[in-house]
């Protein structure tokens, strides 16, 4: 079955996807480690919160490439979302005093401005994994989509 997003149905299109994907997700954790090395405050708070979901978006379609990008962005938004209420609990703070790596996956306080910023992550994953227009996109999505009057103007 041929996806409306991407093309993951068709022949090499899901691990093209996935591989686009995993690409993205490394050069995002890149982006946030050169965040945090030369920005501080506002800027590298609220630039890691829109980071750390653009990582979930991709990590979502790299686990599943033939996942609409709509569908990324809301797993990765609910994701962050969740981990972040999660903080209400104090289990990230205690689990962050012990290890760095539970520091940077899952904080430590609850910040409601963080909410937004975990949007703008997910809206910026969605426009990244959405379909192009164009030929391309067309292409990618199979005969079906295109529709018959296409393909017999094309080839008739």
């Amino acid at each position: 079955m041929t996806s409306p997003e991407g093309g993951a149905g068709t022949p090499g299109g899901t691990g093209r996807r996935r591989l686009v994907a995993a690409t993205a997700a490394l050069a995002t954790v890149g982006a946030g480690l050169g965040l945090r090395a030369v920005a501080t405050g506002d800027v590298a708070k609220y630039g890691g919160d829109a980071l750390y979901t653009l990582l979930l978006v991709a990590l979502v379609v790299v686990a599943a490439p033939s996942v609409s990008a709509w569908r990324a962005a809301a797993i990765a938004l609910a994701v962050s979302w969740g981990v972040e209420f999660l903080q209400l609990s104090g289990v990230p703070a205690e689990l962050s005093r012990r290890s760095a790596a539970a520091r940077l996956v899952l904080g430590s306080t609850f910040n409601p401005p963080d909410l937004l910023w975990y949007l703008v992550g997910a809206l910026g994953g969605w426009f990244a994994a959405r379909p192009r227009g164009g030929r391309a996109a067309s292409v990618a999505r199979g005969p079906s989509a295109r529709g018959s009057a296409g393909y017999a103007h094309r080839h008739g």
